[in-house]
């Protein structure tokens, strides 16, 4: 079972070729859920801590101001071998 842990917003990096953009909207609808309920999934990183999963949080996490959000560390993957 993957351990969630706090990471510095600034340590996750979005990957390069993330293809989904997220809209203002959406993003101002995830800023609305985190304040409401939290985060109820964390960001998913690479062991270089480049983000897999989790793109429009931590956009919404930067609006919002978060230091730290919570972050999966997957070590058994790498992106530039999937």
């Amino acid at each position: 079972m993957d351990k969630i842990q706090l990471l510095s917003i600034e340590q996750i990096k979005p990957y390069e070729n993330n293809p989904k953009a997220h809209t203002d909207e959406q993003i101002a609808e995830i800023v609305k859920s985190i304040k409401a309920f939290g985060f109820d999934q964390p960001i998913v990183v690479d062991q270089n801590y480049e983000i897999i999963k989790g793109h429009g949080r931590r956009l919404a996490a930067i609006e919002i101001g978060l230091a730290e959000v919570p972050v999966i560390v997957r070590d058994d993957i790498d992106q530039n071998t999937a």
